[in-house]
């Protein structure tokens, strides 16, 4: 199969989508398959660039916020995309914007088949934007916009969880939707195989742990609160990985954790390369993630690759609590105290968090990405006999 990739940028850091995109491309290739990008500039290293190159578009005035989401968008070029689509066997879009929008009747008219991947909700952006994150009128508004200009055009979409699959249900989408999950680079777990002396021990600091970008949506607060709550308080080591808009914001509100007696150590923060970020989570005795807009939560799924336990925040717009084996690493979002007890739970039983730490490392098998991509080339297979 000859597959085109359509997005703004492949080669931002700071997101999930592109850093999804280009897994998902590398293991694709793998497979045999012959695969082309299209997509805006690498500004990091402009000789690695795209098999098709668009020019980078700047928003007036709201530039510096969608920077800070490590987001960049690029201008559409119809000679281009005639160009890259007539190559394809199918075309694939990884954003709903206007190059998607652009490319589809583009596809349309030279009878290729479009298939897209759900990345990200309408919540993913409003949520950056002041007192409009609270208006749902708006949400509705950008969801029917991508359901009339992309989703409803296109023949296939994959839904990474079932949250999205159920989302779209409710908005009676026209193409076939998968649940296909982004999946992980399979990785070996270093935690050790057998429990250290001190594990139990009543002395060490227990480390609970957050990896994911400091922003609004992924609501790091929440864990901060949870600590009022917490009968382990005292004992607790908080530990973030991650750069984002709310780095200041949280970094203030931890410091003052630990400033009025509340946690017993000072509150760490880091940004750490993938090997740091596997030491992490393979020597933390929680992570924790508290996220009310996701997708899919790549960041706690690796993390559960490490053989850490977590307990995830369950949501309307979150499909990350899907990846929880039970109910005790589940807790409604935004709520401080419940998450506290979920806490405490696995805290004061060290041996059963041990155990269950090796299960989850285990379940994380499920999701390795080259079975994501036999299904998503799977689904590519269908659109094209189907066209």
């Amino acid at each position: 199969m000859k597959i085109l990739f359509i997005l703004n940028n492949l080669y931002t850091t700071g997101n999930g989508l592109a850093s999804s995109a280009r897994r998902t491309v590398e293991y694709i290739k793998e497979s045999g398959h012959e695969i082309r990008v299209m997509s805006g500039p690498n500004k990091k290293d402009p000789s690695v660039r795209p098999d098709y190159l668009l020019k980078e578009y700047v928003f007036p005035l709201v530039q510096p916020i969608i920077s800070a989401q490590g987001y960049c968008f690029s201008a559409s070029d119809k000679k281009l995309m005639e160009e890259a689509i007539a190559w394809a066997d199918v075309v694939h879009l990884e954003e709903p914007f206007v190059i998607e929008d652009k490319a589809i009747p583009i596809a349309r008219a030279l009878g290729k088949p479009v298939t897209f991947t759900y990345h990200l909700h309408p919540e993913n952006i409003t949520v950056n934007f002041g007192p409009f994150r609270h208006w749902k009128g708006l949400n509705r508004i950008i969801m029917r916009a991508w359901k009339k200009h992309t989703m409803d055009r296109v023949d296939y979409i994959q839904c990474p969880t079932e949250n999205v699959m159920d989302r779209l249900r409710r908005y009676h989408i026209r193409a076939k939707a998968q649940v296909i999950s982004n999946g992980l680079v399979p990785d070996k777990c270093i935690k050790p195989a057998q429990m250290p002396a001190d594990y139990t021990s009543t002395e060490r600091p227990l480390k609970v742990v957050y990896i994911g970008r400091l922003s609004i949506e992924k609501d790091q607060p929440t864990l901060l609160e949870a600590m009022r709550y917490s009968a382990f308080a005292g004992r607790i080591q908080l530990q973030f990985a991650g750069l984002g808009p709310q780095t200041r914001s949280i970094k203030r509100k931890a410091h003052k954790l630990y400033k009025k007696g509340i946690v017993g150590y000072e509150p760490e923060f880091f940004f750490l390369d993938r090997d740091g970020l596997r030491k992490l989570a393979a020597e933390a005795d929680l992570c924790v993630h508290c996220a009310t807009v996701e997708v899919e939560g790549l960041s706690i799924m690796e993390a559960m690759q490490q053989g850490a336990v977590p307990v995830i925040a369950q949501g309307r717009y979150s499909g990350t609590s899907q990846f929880a084996l039970d109910g005790r690493s589940i807790f409604p979002e935004q709520n401080p105290e419940a998450l506290a007890q979920r806490i405490d739970y696995w805290l004061a039983h060290p041996e059963e968090r041990w155990e269950m730490g090796k299960k989850y490392a285990a379940h994380m098998d499920n999701y390795d990405i080259r079975k994501s991509v036999d299904a998503l080339l799977e689904m590519f297979r269908k659109a094209i006999q189907e066209a």
